[in-house]
């Protein structure tokens, strides 16, 4: 009976372990359908139908201004996308892929000749350093690790992306 007992409690402390540990505050309410990013506002809104029902303060790529053009140049993309995928195990506290580069960004690239870049993500903060600066990125966009919890919560793979300038 002993060993029964203790392989219970074994597996009920793994299953504990097995917890949301980096989503702390839980979200009951919509979800986002939408996200804009305004990036001269260095702002992102979440929306259901044409309701904000959150917006944030934004960190961006470290050239700021311009549209994405190749792999490398440190700018935010400009145009429409979707959230491609979820990332819990990010690097930067919760991430959500953005499905940079689209066919036009491909054309443009290969026109070019360049690579046009990828893995551009909606994140949370990266190293305290960064943190200091402002537009720190390399072309994702980021907020708090609470808002990226939040904004986790919030949005479902395939939600389309807005990004104006």
């Amino acid at each position: 009976m002993k060993r029964r007992e203790l392989m219970l409690g074994a597996a009920a402390l793994t299953l504990a372990g097995c917890s949301d540990s980096k989503i702390s505050r839980k979200y009951y309410g919509p979800l986002a359908d939408g996200i804009i990013v305004r990036k001269g506002e260095r702002r992102m809104f979440l929306l259901n139908g044409k309701q904000v029902i959150a917006s944030y303060d934004v960190d961006l790529g470290f050239t700021p201004t311009g549209h994405k053009v190749k792999s490398g140049d440190g700018r935010t993309p400009e145009g429409q996308y979707f959230i491609d995928r979820r990332n819990y195990n990010s690097a930067y506290h919760l991430s959500l892929g953005i499905s940079y580069p689209n066919a036009r960004d491909r054309a443009e690239a290969k026109a070019l000749g360049v690579d046009p870049g990828g893995d551009i993500f909606i994140h949370g903060e990266g190293n305290p350093v960064e943190r200091l600066l402002s537009d720190w990125t390399w072309g994702c966009i980021a907020v708090k690790n609470r808002e990226m919890e939040e904004v986790y919560a919030m949005v479902r793979t395939g939600t389309p992306v807005l990004i104006y300038a």
